[in-house]
Order: structure tokens, then sequence, then C-alpha cells
């Protein structure tokens, strides 16, 4: 474990692609930057492991081509519910790829552009100190720093506990399964949505062929179902499409990973002094598919307007005026899902017209006049001045 700077500019509490894309920005910069992460190794997390274009947009700029990791291309979305299935093309071309090569691509990014990583490293508390901040280390290492990125995804450091989001009964599973030759195949190219009673989920391959199985499900749901082997076996007899997918495939896991609670329409208020990134800003509903993407989207803008010499509460607040009708209207959607005339309705709708699936996808993502333009310095030195007006390609 390499140690830590004394006194770091910035210090980026969390290794997920929010952490890691504001630690490399920063450190790209010319900035002393110090990122802890709590897991030795990149591992496995909950998540629909969907990269839209404009999670591909900030990648690139960072020198990151998930196609060389063997991310999967996703060029239609698929609705099933019970027996029937309405499909469309996606208004832009995406990827698919593991959370545990995507992150651990970008915090050898953030080591390259000089990012002090220190893996294997939890943060026990934490604390303003004067104009900084004070990290006591699980070793008891103290470790100050003039600004704070926090950045710990879902999960809450202890004593910094986010406020609840809009819809927040859900629990979320994920299993990588290995499918049969044939149904891989008729999974290629697309994200299967799945709507079942008190939950949906999702279904798409990602690299070495592995399917990433994610979904979300209503406490109520899940307890009275008794657990995950009879939740999937209910999901499965009820739903033929996803059915069929999965005759046959083997689980790569024991269990599935599980993660609650998930405050889905959550949206970070501008009144701490620390910097909130990915899912400490905003928490989308996982059937957007912008969940990365806004994580790399808030890292990006957070490093640009703290280098701008920004406060905090303005990136919050800039960040909360982008995001705040796309959540709105992915939160409405999602509580709409779970409900049994919502989810029939669904299905009704885009059966009879399937495009409509489209300006849904297109009404949740990050909007396309923020996304920031410029590209990391490949000389290190900062990063260019401020982004053109021109349109991110289609």
């Amino acid at each position: 474990m390499n140690s830590a700077h004394s006194n770091p500019d910035a210090l980026v509490i969390g290794g997920g692609p929010a952490g890691s894309m504001v630690a490399l920005r920063l450190a790209a910069a010319g900035r002393e930057v110090v990122l802890v992460e709590k897991e030795q190794a990149a591992h496995h997390k909950v998540c629909g492991e969907f990269l839209s274009r404009e999670a591909v947009h900030y990648l690139e700029q960072a020198g990151i081509a998930p196609r060389h990791l063997g991310a999967a291309v996703i060029r239609k979305l698929r609705l099933a519910s019970g027996d029937k299935v309405a499909e469309t093309s996606l208004p832009f071309e995406a990827l698919s790829l593991s959370r545990h090569a995507l992150d651990e691509a970008l915090l050898a990014r953030a080591a390259e552009h000089g990012c002090n990583v220190l893996r294997g490293v939890a943060v026990e508390s934490l604390a303003a100190e004067g104009k900084g901040w004070l990290a006591t280390l699980r070793n008891g290492q103290p470790l100050r720093a003039s600004a704070l990125f926090l950045a710990t995804g879902k999960h809450d450091l202890r004593g910094w506990t986010r406020s609840v989001g809009k819809q927040n009964d859900l629990i979320g599973f994920k299993m990588h399964w290995r499918l049969p030759a044939a149904q891989a195949q008729a999974l290629r190219e697309s994200m299967d949505l799945f709507l079942f009673g008190g939950g949906y989920g999702g279904l798409s391959l990602i690299e070495d062929d592995a399917a990433n199985l994610c979904l979300v499900v209503r406490r109520a749901t899940l307890r009275n179902q008794g657990g995950w082997p009879q939740l999937l076996e209910a999901i499965l007899a009820g739903n033929v499409h996803l059915r069929q997918l999965l005759q046959d495939a083997k689980p790569e896991w024991k269990r599935p990973l599980a993660i609650s609670p998930i405050p889905y329409g959550y949206l970070a208020e501008p009144t701490s002094r620390a910097w909130c990134v990915g899912d400490q800003a905003a928490v989308i509903p996982s059937f957007t598919g912008d969940g990365i993407s806004i994580a790399l989207h808030s890292a990006a803008l957070a490093a640009q307007m703290y280098l701008g010499a920004a406060s905090p509460a303005e990136y919050h607040r800039t960040l909360n005026k982008q995001l705040r009708h796309a959540m709105t209207f992915a939160t409405w959607l999602s509580r709409a899902a779970v409900a049994p005339l919502g989810r029939a309705s669904a299905i009704f709708a885009v059966s009879l017209f399937p495009p409509a699936m489209r300006p849904v996808a297109a009404l949740t993502r990050i909007p396309d006049h923020a996304l920031l333009r410029h590209e990391l310095s490949s000389t290190g030195s900062g990063l260019p001045g401020p982004r053109s007006a021109g349109k991110l390609p289609a």
C-alpha cells in the first residue's frame, strides 16, 4: 500500500466510476490527489452495467476504450411482461461492461495520471477541520486534505448518511449467468427489460459473453416470496421471454449480490462543504441505464468547477438543475413499473407502438447541452478551457 500525502489538495473517498473519474481529472490538472478505496481489488457490484453514449463519451475523454475491454454492443431494447414482448431500436448505440472491468480500468487510469491510489484502506471517521478535512483511516492514520470528494456509491460513510429518496422501498439483486449459445445469440446487441409483480429488471450480455441479470424488487414482494430462490422462480414462471433466455443457464456465483436501501430519486442538496459525486449526488432508477453516465458526468463537472474555484454548493445547484427533470420523470416511471396497473399499461402501450420506448430513453438522459466537451491533457498539465457548444454525435 502506498503511503498517503500528508496534506493533498483533494481527498477522494471511493474508487468506483465517480471517484476514479474525479481523481484522474484533478490529478491530470496537476493537483495532488489521494483516492482511498476500501477494497483491495476491483470487484463486482450491484449494477446494470450499461454504458450509454454519455458514459462512453466521458470514458473516451479519459483514454479508456470500453470496446478494447471487451464491452458488448447494445443497439436495441426489448420490454417483456408475461407472454408479451415489444422491441425497438435504441436512439443511440450503447455498450455493456462489467463493473469489475470498468472500475479496474478507471483506477489504473487515475494512478497513471498521478493520483495516489490507496487500496484496501477504509475511512473510519471524517470531519471538517478548519477550512479543510480530516479523515481517520481504520489503521488510525490521519489524512488531511483541503477538499473532499465523497464517492462511496450507494453505501454511506459512517456519520454521513444521505437523506431519503423519492422511492425507497426497493432491494437490488445482481447475478451473472452463462447462457447456452443459442440464448446468448438471441440476447446479442439487446438490453432486455422485464416487468414482474413488485419489480423490474434487465438482462444483457457483457464481456466474454456472460449475461448480467440485475433487478429491483419491493421489500414486501421479496418478503412474501420468502427469499431470492423463490423470487427468481416466480419471476421466471411469470415471464415467458426471460424464462426462455435463462433456460439451462448456469449462474456464475453461488448467490446473487444484493443491496438495500436504494434511494431512487435522491438529489444531494447544496448544503454540504463536501463535493458529492456519483450516487452520493444523485440516484436515478436503474431502468434508465443512466447511473454510470451520471457518475462520470457528476465527477467531470465537480472537477471542472473545483478547478475553476467554484464552491461545492454551486456545483450541486448546477448538477441538480441539469438532472432534476430526468430524475423526476424516471422516478415516476419507476413507481408505475412496480404497480400492477402501471405494468399492464406499459406493455400494452409499447405493444401497440414499440417506438414509444425511444422517447422514454431520451427523456431520462443527461441533457446533451450539459455534457463537458474538453479532453484530458495528454501532457498532464491540466484541462483545456470551457466546453464547446457542439452536440454529442448520435
